[in-house]
């Protein structure tokens, strides 16, 4: 064989090895896309707006600034792809079909509140996608049995037991429930009545009310007339903010106030004051004091999105994205070695270590939260608490 002809065989192969590595080499450069659909408008936005969304942009914005998420070694620029679901179930089934159908988005994260999940758990499970949920509170989706889905909230039953637990070791003997009448409100509900069982504590009065409800002052003023120890409710944000407004109107105080889904919020101290919200009970689980790690998050968060978190689901939002990167560095973006990696570790986040027993997050246990000067403790537990329980609610103001 001639010179040349041998110098053009080489170069044609070196040509053909080039061509076989290149892909591989796009693949490693291509950005990570990462799809969800959000409340930005409808009802749900308040919640989702603050314990969910502003988490998923800071992510994306802390992992490009370090080179991209790293994936078994490899930095990749991350690349989100998201739409408004408009508080609708259907718009956010259709556009996660859409994500995991024919877009073929190489992870996604969940929208925001029990109802969009219960609706888009069994599609992710279908495609194979892991959830990673940080605002959905239903014992029915633990009860799917969906194996690529994970609950990162404290269920009702837990939160229901603590709550209980608190109430009895405080000396109250007789409490009365709002509750919205939907998936939430009703497994919440029913969850309480359990954990009254044998506690001494009666239930005076029981209500329930529809979603975006209006008024609710008829049935405040009905409780006020029976004199409770405690009052709970299980509400969303617009709701526990109406309820809260109404109670302090028909003058109804008892020595336990409790609401549900908002009173984390920085929103419902912004609206009630600090003053005005002080001694106001709620869903809760950490917030600056809990470790270094959660006063880094909340420093952050504050820095990146000009707004605090919640102290509840906005801690399960960071958890469930840390989670999520240690997998995919451990494992890439292999899906069900993911799914496989989530379900078979305790992982250590910014509000604990987290393990799943199925899609149930059994590390965590339930947890109660109380405004006091201006900031919302962790009050019950007490193994859990960043500040003692005031047994006494001040009048509103």
């Amino acid at each position: 064989m001639s010179a040349p002809n041998r110098r053009l065989i080489i170069k044609s192969a070196a040509a053909v090895g080039a061509l076989s590595v290149a892909p591989r080499l796009l693949a490693q450069n291509a950005p990570v896309r990462i799809g969800y659909a959000m409340a930005r408008t409808g009802p749900w936005t308040g919640g989702a707006q603050t314990s969910q969304e502003p988490n998923y942009l800071m992510w994306a914005e802390q992992q490009n600034a370090a080179g991209g998420l790293d994936v078994k070694g490899v930095r990749r620029k991350i690349e989100l792809i998201s739409s408004d679901d408009r508080s609708d179930v259907e718009t956010c089934v259709r556009t996660y079909e859409k994500l995991m159908g024919s877009d073929k988005v190489d992870l996604v994260l969940p929208p925001w509140g029990s109802n969009a999940n219960f609706a888009v758990a069994p599609l992710a499970n279908r495609f194979q996608y892991p959830f990673l949920a940080p605002t959905a509170l239903s014992r029915k989706l633990a009860e799917m049995k969906l194996p690529y889905f994970f609950l990162l909230l404290q269920q009702p039953k837990p939160m229901c037991e603590a709550l209980v637990d608190m109430l009895k070791a405080n000396g109250a003997k007789t409490l009365a429930c709002i509750y919205v009448d939907d998936l939430f409100g009703l497994e919440n509900y029913a969850a309480l009545k359990v954990a009254l069982q044998g506690s001494g504590i009666s239930m005076v009065e029981d209500k329930s009310y529809p979603g975006g409800v209006k008024d609710l002052s008829p049935v405040l003023r009905s409780m006020k007339d029976k004199n409770p120890d405690a009052f709970v409710g299980f509400t969303y944000p617009p709701d526990t903010i109406l309820a809260s407004r109404q109670a302090k109107e028909v003058g109804f105080n008892p020595k336990f106030f409790y609401a549900s889904v908002g009173t984390a919020f920085p929103l419902y101290k912004n609206v009630m004051t600090p003053a005005g919200a002080e001694g106001v009970l709620g869903m809760g689980s950490w917030n600056g004091k809990t470790s270094p790690a959660a006063r880094a998050y909340f420093d952050a968060h504050v820095a990146s999105q000009k707004k605090e978190p919640d102290r509840w689901a906005s801690g399960a939002a960071w958890a469930g994205l840390e989670i999520l990167t240690n997998a995919v560095k451990q494992v890439g973006l292999d899906r069900k070695a993911i799914r496989d990696y989530v379900a078979g570790n305790t992982h250590k986040t910014i509000i604990g270590d987290i393990r799943f027993a199925g899609s149930e997050n059994v590390g965590t246990p339930g947890t109660v939260g109380q405004w006091q000067n201006g900031e919302f403790e962790v009050v019950w537990p007490k193994a859990r608490a960043t500040a003692a329980l005031n047994a006494n609610k001040p009048a509103w103001k």
